[in-house]
């Protein structure tokens, strides 16, 4: 098993002309204005309330965990904006813990991992490996046929790295050859540093879940980053609480042993994001209308 490895700490002109200035902030600003975090008056309900009690955070920390983005680049800038304005107002050390699954269905995984890469050098961040992540990076080294990786939403992905459709509709798809062509070398970087399993106190963060029955320590990755029904059928004691994402609930999802944060952000333009503090696990209040 790997534990997860904490990184240190179309797109326009605009967003062209930042990054030339190497300027990860003003970069950002620039990200923000163009996917316009004010676009809807109308805001989706965020998840239930917790139902049970939950430990607290370790002494001194505040965790700050997102659900799967595929794709969705304007909800992850919204949620970041979120988390930015919990932690001014937090005296705790804040850690962000990303579940996995940045790419694929939505429509600009360019742009996500574009904001990941930048978010890894400002923040203090444990990003962690998704199924659609694993997915990616077979096709890459050539191991996953394009069709394969297309049915599971990659055709989207590659039209955020500007491939064109009519590329997409041949039977072979493009090459994996050219697809290594147009990804850049921070979000190499970035796929390299995915772990898939992180511990921090009372809680355990993993994309999928785990295997009952299965030491930590022995646990597969493919089960790590792919399991279902033999983990979320389980009400037994992991000995933490595991929260995961990667089965998709319309609300998040509390359970006595786990929390599901994955409520389908690229349908449902909800990204869930979970803090963990003093007080427990609760859900940061949306953006307000």
């Amino acid at each position: 098993m790997t534990a997860a490895i904490p990184a240190a700490a179309g797109t326009d002109q605009a967003l062209l002309a930042a990054r030339r200035r190497s300027a990860p902030r003003a970069w950002l600003e620039a990200v923000r204005r163009r996917l316009a975090i004010g676009a809807s008056s109308a805001r989706p309900r965020e998840g239930a309330e917790p139902r049970h009690a939950y430990p607290p955070a370790p002494e001194g920390e505040t965790l700050y965990v997102i659900g799967d983005v595929h794709g969705r680049a304007d909800c992850l800038v919204r949620a970041q904006a979120r988390i930015d304005r919990g932690g001014a107002q937090a005296a705790s050390r804040a850690t962000e813990i990303y579940l996995g699954d940045y790419v694929d269905r939505g429509p600009d995984s360019k742009t996500v991992l574009d904001l990941m890469a930048a978010r890894v050098r400002v923040k203090r961040v444990v990003a962690l490996r998704g199924n659609h992540e694993t997915a990616m990076e077979s096709f890459l080294a050539g191991h996953l046929p394009f069709a394969a990786w297309r049915a599971l939403g990659g055709a989207e992905t590659l039209l955020s790295y500007g491939f064109a459709a009519s590329d997409l509709r041949r039977a072979e798809g493009p090459r994996c050859e050219d697809f290594a062509e147009r990804l850049p070398d921070d979000h190499r970087r970035f796929l390299a540093s995915l772990g898939a399993f992180h511990r921090d106190g009372g809680y355990g963060f993993v994309h999928a879940g785990l295997r009952p029955g299965v030491a930590l320590e022995n646990q597969d990755v493919a089960d790590l980053t792919g399991i279902r029904n033999e983990f979320l059928d389980d009400d037994g004691d992991f000995g933490f609480i595991v929260v995961h994402g990667h089965t998709p609930v319309e609300r998040v999802d509390f359970r006595s042993n786990r929390i599901n944060l994955d409520t389908g952000a690229y349908l449902s333009n909800r990204l869930s994001v979970l803090r963990i503090d003093a007080a427990g696990a609760g859900l940061l209040a949306p953006e307000a209308p």
